[in-house]
């Protein structure tokens, strides 16, 4: 999900410099909400557990794609089935672009040995480079404003009228190397929570997640779980109205992101260094370990490898670095 809201600052530059061009997102359809509000921008639903799965399921899809009458392919994700679709595409002679990974550069900057330690690529501008290798230049430079969604009644049932300052913190991540410890994570809300002035909405998914949230939200004033009660369309309304986004390196800190809204990310075994910084972010939002005690950082791109002794790198981050940071960015 991460790697896709990383598409939506490109996307709409891209449209918005070239306003004549129609863009056609090809995903699966619960990513449909993240693409609502693009000018020029419709969404084509990747039925892959159905009509769409497996070899012959893309053939389908090819055929259906075909009957748009698109005049090149952007591969954004350079994986086995977009490999399919877009060499079928190429059969048909039409102009095909697919992202640079940067994979060789990756092994050198997360190596323990002879570690290469630069600022690579960001992945919005290997995005960009696919379309700018189909003709259309884009400049991600100075990103046109996004205005905050209208709450409906639906979230103001649970999130009351806006009266204070409404932080997100979304405290979960794909890998546990990427995650915040719990017991420091409350700490950083229970701060937080006694500002009569702040409202704290809790960000996950999945029924574990859900269950976590919900004792730490029981917990503490001015907080309110958010996991399991809103879709993805009015998370991302909700997301918009906030002052400010503590994420982890995850998905949240993109959605946050592409709509403008500040956000602090918190890095374990991985780096911003490796291009998956939240767009337009301050480098100094990203809050990293103790890169003098734990010198291999990053040990991988995902956070799926964690180098011997890296288990714990978060606890070198103090919660009240966190909390200062908020408040800094809250004017409070």
């Amino acid at each position: 999900m991460g790697d896709v809201a990383m598409t939506i600052p490109v996307i709409k530059a891209l449209t918005e410099q070239h306003p004549n061009l129609k863009i056609t997102v090809l995903s699966k359809p619960f990513l449909k909400p993240l693409f609502e509000g693009l000018k020029n921008v419709s969404f084509f639903e990747a039925d892959v557990k159905g009509n769409h799965q497996g070899f012959f399921g893309l053939l389908t899809l090819f055929k259906d794609l075909k009957q748009l009458k698109i005049d090149g392919v952007a591969d954004l994700h350079n994986v086995l089935r977009s490999i399919i679709l877009r060499t079928l595409f190429k059969l048909f002679f039409l102009k095909t672009a697919v992202v640079a990974k940067g994979r060789k550069e990756k092994r050198a900057l997360t190596r323990t040995k002879n570690k290469v330690f630069k600022q690579l690529k960001t992945t919005h501008e290997r995005y960009a480079d696919v379309f700018r290798k189909l003709g259309f230049s884009v400049d991600l430079k100075n990103p046109s404003k996004v205005n905050k969604l209208a709450l409906n009644q639906e979230i103001i049932n649970i999130s009351g009228e806006k009266q204070s300052k409404w932080i997100g913190i979304a405290p979960f991540a794909q890998y546990q190397s990427k995650m915040y410890p719990l017991d420091l994570m409350t700490v950083v809300i229970s701060a937080l929570s006694k500002h009569k002035n702040i409202k704290i909405f809790l960000f996950g998914g999945g029924s574990k997640e859900v269950e976590i949230l919900n004792k730490i939200a029981q917990k503490f004033d001015n907080t309110i779980n958010i996991a399991g009660q809103l879709k993805l369309d009015n998370e991302l309304v909700l997301i918009s109205n906030l002052d400010c986004m503590l994420s982890m390196d995850s998905g949240n800190a993109h959605f946050a992101a592409m709509l403008h809204i500040p956000t602090i990310t918190i890095w374990g075994v991985t780096h911003p260094y490796t291009g998956f910084a939240p767009f337009n972010q301050p480098l100094e939002n990203c809050l990293l370990p103790d890169l003098k005690k734990y010198p291999n950082i990053p040990c991988s791109i995902y956070g799926n490898k964690v180098c011997d002794g890296y288990d714990n790198v978060m606890r070198t981050i103090n919660p009240e670095v966190i909390i200062t940071k908020i408040l800094k960015i809250l004017k409070l």
